[in-house]
C-alpha cells in the first residue's frame, strides 16, 4: 500500500477567529508629572489603559516591576483597565507602571509609564554678604537654587521689582545654573540682586536672599584677556528632533565678543539660531548631520580664549521589522524576527505573557532579536513581545502564537470529482487534507490499495502522480490521510480522453494579392469533448470581424478550424498558428503564407551625369515580394508639368536586371524629379520616393513666341504682340526676344532686344510712319547660350488716324416709353486710310449732363440702333461718332428725342373663362389708363400648353377672345395690356387643366389647382343636371 507522512503549517493568520480576539492595546499609558503644591487640591492621577479581545480582558499593574494588588479602602483601584491613584504619597507613589492586559490567549505588556513629582522648596538662606568688586573687573553672582522637581527657569532682579536684569553682551543669566555673569562691571551696576526660581510645571516662583554687589575703592581694573565662565559640557547627548541650547560666556575688559563655529569647518544651517549678545547657540529639530564638535571663541583686545564641546546625536529604537501572529502546527517550528533603529544600537529581550521570557529549553533560542522555538508544543501558545530598547527608550511589538493539533479533515479540499487526462499524457490528482501535526497518506483505487510502480509515484506532498496513462488507469481514487486524533479520506473519478490530434500536416502556402485563400486544421478528437479553435498571426491572436473583415471563419464541421483570408494583402504574410484546445489538452500547428504581390517601391535614387536632355539615374531594387522583377519604369516631373509623366528611356524597355537607365527628350534648363516604379508577373508596385530636384543643363533657345500679331495704338506707332515663350521651353537663363520690322517692300530691317522672359509687346514710335502702313514682322529668341532662330513672317499695320468726319442725317424715333431707334447715314469705308469699324451713340437725358452720357455700339457698317431701357415721359439727347482702333471721330449734331408715355401699369381684372366644343373663351375688364400712362390700344393673349413651350400670341382690341384649341391639354394663358408705350402689366397666370367633359367654366384667382378643378367639377355638374 502506498503511504506517506505529511504535515499541514499555515504560517500566516489574522487574530480575529470565529469571534474570538487576541489582546491587542487600542490605548496604552503616558507618563505624569504631578505638580507637588496640588496635593492638598487634587490628591489624584489616572493612567488609562484600553484594549480589545474577545474573550474579555482583565487588566493588572505593576509598579517598579512587582504587580499591585488593589483592595477595599486602597488607594488604587481599577475603572476598566484605567489605574486610579488617590491619596498620593510622593514618596509611595513614584516610580515606573506597566499596564497588563490578558486573556485565554495570553497576557501582553504596556510602555512604561513614569510618575514624578514636581516641586519647589524656599531659600533656606535669608541673607547673603556683599560681593565687592573693583570697577571693570568681572563678577558672577551665584543663584544656588533650593531643592526642586521638575525644570526651571531663572531671572534676576536688581534693586527692587518690577527691575529686571536685561540680558546683552555684557551681562548674562545661565539657564542651567541661574548664575548672573557680568562680564565687566560700571558704576551703574552697583545695588542689590535678586534670584527669581521659576518651576516650569508647578507654576511657582521663589525668590532668594538679595546680594548686594559694591565697588572697590582702590582703583580701577586694568585690561585683561577673556575669561570663559559659562561652558557647555564636554559631550552634550541630543535626542533626535529635539532643540539643544548651548550656552557659553565669558568676563574680560573689554567686554568680550563671543563667536561660534564647528569644528571641522561646514557652516551653520538655516535653522541654527546664533544669538551673539545673549552666548546661547540653539539648534531645533536634532539631527543626525548636526552632531559634531562645537567650539565657541571669546575675543577681546587682550587676547582670546575658546571652548569645545561634542553634540553626540543618539535616537530611542523604532521598530522597522515586526512579528506577526502565526499559526502553526504542533511540532513544527517559529522563527520570528525582530529588527529596530536607533542610537546607540538597540538591545532586545522577549516576553511571554507579560512576563521576561528566559530560555530554559535548547528549542527556544534569542539571537540578535530574532526569537526561534522549535518542535512547537502547545505550551508554547501566546502572546508574546519584543521589547527593542536603548539608554533613551523602549519600544513593544505583540504577536500571537497558536498551535494547532487536529485530526485529518477534507471538508476544504476534498478531491476534484472528476480528473480529465488525455491517454499517453501525466496526471497529478491532489491530496490536501487540513491536519496536525504530521500524518500518513495512502492512495487506493476502488477497493484495492494502490502500490507504486515506475508509472505511479506519490510525491512528498501526499499527491498522487501516474505517467503514460492509459485506458485501464480510469476509475475511482481515494486519499486516506491519517495522525494520531484520527483518520479521514476524498474520493475523485480519473477519466482517460482520446488525445487531440491535428490531422493538418504543417505546410507553406503561396498566394497573389488579392485573392483569397483557405488555411485548413483538421483534427481528430474524443467525441466527448468540445473543441475550441484559436488563431494566431505572427503569434498575434486574431479577432474575427475586426482586422478590417479580411480574416473569417469557414470551418464547416466541429471538427474543422479552417479559416479564410479574403483580398490578401502583401502584409498578411506571415505564420499563422492554429491552435485547438479541449478541457483534456491541447495542439497547435503552424502554416507559413508567402504572398505574391507588386514589387515594392525602389530605393536610393540618384541622378548623375545630366546634360541639357538626358540624365542617368540609378537605384537600389526594393522587394520583390516573391515574384522576380521584370521591368523599371521611369517617370519624371517639373514645375510645369501636371503631375508625374512618363519618360523616353535608354534602353527602351528597362529590365529587371538593370538598376540604371539614360533619360532622354529632356527640356534644357528645367528642373526634375524623377521616380522609379518596379513591375512583374502581378503588376506594378508603389513608386520610389521622388529624387532630388535636378536641373538639366542649359542651351540655345529652339521655340519662337506664338501668335505674333499686333496694329492699333497711338498714332505714328508700330504695335507688336506675342505670346510669351513658356518658362520650360527658353532652354536657359537670360532669356528675351529679339523684335525684327521692315516696312513692306523694304529689304533692311530694324531690329530691337526685348530683355524680359515674360514680355508680350514691343512698341515701335516714329514720326515718318504712315497710318495704317504694312510691315513685315518676326520675333525671334535668346538667352545666356546665344540667339536662337525667328518666327515667321507676319504683316502688322501701324496705327491708323480716328475718322475725320461726322455721321450725318442723324434721326431719333420712340418706339416706346423705353425703347428709341437711332439712325444715320454712314461714312465712305475705308477712305484715306481712316477706317470705320463701326459707330459709337451717346445719349444723356435732358436733365443730365453729357460727361456722364451712356454709349451704345454697333460693329460694322450699321446704320441705324435701337436704345434700351429708357424712362418713359423723358427727353434725351444723342449724338453718332465713327471709331476705329485710333479712336472716335468727331460727333454728329445733337438730336433729342421724347419717349412715349409708360404702358398701363394695371392688369387686367376679373379674367374669366369656360370651354365649350373645343373653344376656350376669354373674358376680363377693360383696363384703364392712368393720366401720365399711355392710351391702352389692345390686349395681348399669350398661350402656352406647358412651362416648358414657347407661348403663342394673339392680339385683340376688344375685352374678349376666342381660342380654338384641343382640350386633352392643360393650358397656361395670361393677358397684357398694350399701349404706344409699350406692353403693360400681365394678368395673374391662369391655368386650365385637361378636360374631358364638354363644359366648363373658371377663373383667374388666387385659388391653388386642385381648388380651382373643384369648382370646375361643381360646375360641370351643376350644368349637366340642369
Amino acid at each position: 500500500m502506498i503511504e506517506r507522512y505529511k504535515g499541514t503549517v499555515r504560517d500566516h493568520i489574522v487574530r480575529v477567529s470565529g469571534g474570538l480576539l487576541s489582546p491587542v492595546f487600542t490605548k496604552q499609558p503616558g507618563s505624569i508629572v504631578f505638580p507637588v503644591d496640588s496635593l492638598e487640591r487634587s490628591r489624584e492621577v489616572v493612567f488609562s489603559c484600553e484594549a480589545q479581545g474577545s474573550p474579555p480582558l482583565f487588566y493588572r499593574w505593576k509598579l517598579n516591576g512587582t504587580l499591585i494588588t488593589p483592595k477595599s479602602g486602597s488607594h488604587h483601584s481599577l475603572s476598566g483597565g484605567n489605574l486610579r491613584i488617590s491619596h498620593l504619597s510622593k514618596d509611595q507613589d513614584a516610580g515606573t507602571y506597566q499596564c497588563l492586559a490578558s486573556n485565554s490567549f495570553g497576557t501582553i505588556v504596556s510602555r512604561e509609564a513614569s510618575l514624578t513629582f514636581a516641586y519647589l522648596e524656599n531659600f533656606k538662606t535669608h541673607k547673603r554678604s556683599s560681593v565687592s568688586v573693583r570697577e571693570g573687573q568681572g563678577v558672577v553672582l551665584l543663584c544656588g537654587p533650593p531643592p526642586h522637581s521638575g525644570a526651571l527657569t531663572f531671572s534676576w532682579i536688581f534693586n527692587e521689582y518690577p527691575s529686571y536684569v536685561k540680558q546683552d553682551n555684557r551681562r548674562f543669566i545661565s539657564q542651567e545654573t541661574g548664575n548672573l555673569y557680568i562680564a565687566k562691571v560700571e558704576p551703574s551696576d552697583v545695588g542689590n540682586y535678586t534670584c527669581v526660581v521659576t518651576n516650569t510645571v508647578t507654576k511657582t516662583r521663589v525668590q532668594g536672599p538679595p546680594t548686594p554687589l559694591v565697588l572697590r575703592s582702590d582703583g580701577v581694573m586694568g585690561e585683561y584677556e577673556p575669561k570663559i565662565e559659562v561652558q557647555f559640557p564636554g559631550i552634550v547627548q541630543v535626542a533626535k528632533g529635539s532643540t539643544v541650547k548651548l550656552e557659553c560666556f565669558a568676563l574680560g575688559n573689554p567686554v568680550p565678543a563671543i563667536h561660534w563655529r564647528r569644528e571641522d569647518g561646514i557652516p551653520f544651517s538655516r535653522k541654527v539660531d546664533v544669538r551673539k549678545t545673549t552666548g546661547v547657540l540653539e539648534i531645533p529639530y536634532f539631527q543626525q548631520e548636526d552632531a559634531g564638535t562645537y567650539e565657541c571663541v571669546a575675543e577681546n583686545s587682550k587676547g582670546r580664549n575658546s571652548v569645545r564641546g561634542k553634540l553626540s546625536f543618539y535616537a530611542p529604537p523604532q521598530l522597522i521589522e515586526k512579528p506577526e501572529d502565526v499559526q502553526k502546527a504542533i511540532d513544527d517550528s517559529l522563527l520570528w524576527e525582530c529588527k529596530a533603529t536607533g542610537k546607540p544600537k538597540p538591545s532586545y529581550r522577549w516576553m511571554k505573557n507579560g512576563e521576561n521570557l528566559e530560555p530554559t529549553e535548547a528549542r527556544v533560542q534569542v539571537v540578535n532579536g530574532a526569537l526561534s522555538i522549535s518542535r512547537l508544543l502547545l505550551t508554547d501558545v501566546g502572546m508574546y513581545q519584543c521589547v527593542a530598547g536603548n539608554k533613551h527608550g523602549e519600544v513593544y511589538s505583540n504577536a500571537e502564537l497558536r498551535v494547532i493539533a487536529t485530526a485529518p479533515d477534507f471538508s476544504q479540499s476534498s478531491l476534484k470529482s472528476h480528473t480529465l487526462v488525455k491517454e499517453g499524457a501525466d496526471v497529478l490528482i491532489e491530496c490536501k487534507p487540513k491536519m496536525s501535526p504530521q500524518g500518513t497518506i495512502s492512495w487506493r483505487k476502488g477497493n484495492e490499495a494502490l502500490h507504486q510502480s515506475n508509472r505511479i509515484t506519490v510525491l512528498p506532498s501526499g499527491s498522487l502522480r501516474i505517467s503514460n496513462v492509459s485506458k485501464s488507469d480510469a476509475g475511482v481514487y481515494s486519499c486516506v490521510a491519517r495522525n494520531p486524533f484520527g483518520m479521514a479520506s476524498s474520493a475523485g473519478s480519473l477519466l482517460v480522453k482520446e488525445p487531440t490530434v491535428i490531422i493538418t500536416p504543417p505546410s507553406t502556402l503561396d498566394v497573389t494579392v488579392g485573392e483569397s485563400i483557405i488555411l485548413p486544421c483538421q483534427v481528430t478528437h474524443d467525441p466527448s469533448l468540445e473543441l475550441k479553435f484559436t488563431w494566431f498571426f505572427n503569434e498575434q491572436l486574431i479577432h474575427f470581424g475586426s482586422h478590417g473583415g479580411y480574416f473569417e471563419k469557414v470551418g464547416g464541421q466541429h471538427s474543422a478550424g479552417d479559416i479564410m483570408i479574403r483580398n490578401v494583402q502583401l502584409r498578411h504574410a506571415g505564420k499563422y498558428t492554429c491552435a485547438v484546445q479541449t478541457k483534456v489538452d491541447s495542439s497547435s500547428i503552424a502554416t507559413d503564407l508567402i504572398v505574391r504581390g507588386p514589387p515594392g517601391p525602389p530605393t536610393g535614387i540618384r541622378v548623375e551625369d545630366i546634360t541639357d536632355t538626358t540624365a542617368s539615374l540609378h537605384w537600389r531594387p526594393g522587394p520583390d515580394n516573391h515574384s522576380p522583377i521584370t521591368t523599371y519604369t521611369i517617370q519624371a516631373r517639373t514645375p510645369f508639368s501636371l503631375g508625374w509623366q512618363a519618360v523616353t528611356t535608354v534602353p527602351e524597355v528597362v529590365e529587371g536586371s538593370r538598376l540604371s537607365a539614360t533619360v532622354i527628350d529632356l527640356s534644357p534648363w528645367v528642373e526634375y524629379e524623377f521616380r522609379v516604379l518596379a513591375s512583374n508577373a502581378v503588376g506594378t508596385g508603389e513608386p520610389s520616393k521622388p529624387s532630388k530636384q535636378a536641373r538639366t543643363k542649359e542651351t540655345l533657345p529652339k521655340v519662337t513666341p506664338a501668335n505674333v500679331s499686333g496694329g492699333g495704338g497711338s498714332r505714328s506707332e508700330l504695335v507688336i504682340t506675342w505670346e510669351p515663350v513658356p518658362e520650360e521651353l527658353q532652354n536657359g537663363g537670360g532669356f528675351g526676344y529679339v523684335v525684327a520690322f521692315r516696312p513692306y517692300g523694304t529689304t533692311g530691317w530694324m531690329q530691337a532686344a526685348v530683355p524680359s522672359a515674360e514680355a508680350s509687346r514691343y512698341v515701335f514710335k516714329n514720326e515718318s510712319i504712315q497710318p495704317f502702313s504694312p510691315f513685315q514682322v518676326k520675333v525671334g529668341v535668346y538667352n545666356n547660350r546665344g540667339e536662337g532662330p525667328f518666327g515667321p513672317l507676319v504683316i502688322i499695320y501701324s496705327a491708323e488716324e480716328e475718322p475725320g468726319r461726322a455721321p450725318t442725317r442723324v434721326r431719333a424715333k420712340s418706339l416706346s416709353a423705353s425703347d428709341v431707334e437711332v439712325s444715320w447715314k454712314a461714312l465712305p469705308w475705308n477712305s484715306n486710310k481712316k477706317r470705320v469699324l463701326g459707330y459709337e451713340v451717346r445719349y444723356w437725358e435732358k436733365k443730365e449732363k453729357e460727361d456722364v452720357a451712356s454709349v451704345l455700339r454697333t460693329v460694322g457698317n450699321r446704320t441705324s440702333a435701337v436704345i434700351q431701357g429708357l424712362r418713359g415721359s423723358s427727353t434725351y439727347y444723342i449724338t453718332v461718332r465713327a471709331y476705329n482702333t485710333a479712336g472716335t471721330g468727331p460727333p454728329s449734331a445733337v438730336v433729342n428725342v421724347t419717349t412715349k408715355k409708360p404702358p398701363p401699369s394695371q392688369p387686367p381684372a376679373k379674367v374669366m373663362w369656360n370651354t365649350s366644343n373645343s373653344k376656350i373663351i376669354l373674358n376680363w375688364e377693360q383696363v384703364k389708363a392712368l393720366e401720365n400712362e399711355s392710351e391702352v390700344m389692345g390686349y395681348k393673349v399669350l398661350y402656352q400648353r406647358n412651362k416648358n413651350s414657347r407661348p403663342s400670341v394673339m392680339e385683340t382690341n376688344t375685352t374678349s377672345v376666342e381660342l380654338s384649341l384641343p382640350m386633352d391639354e392643360e393650358y397656361i394663358i395670361e393677358i397684357k395690356p398694350f399701349g404706344e408705350g409699350g406692353e403693360g402689366r400681365s394678368s395673374r397666370q391662369i391655368t386650365i387643366p385637361r378636360i374631358s367633359g364638354p363644359n366648363a367654366i373658371g377663373s383667374a384667382s388666387k385659388v391653388s389647382t386642385l381648388s380651382a378643378l373643384s369648382t370646375i367639377a361643381l360646375s360641370f355638374t351643376a350644368r349637366t343636371s340642369l
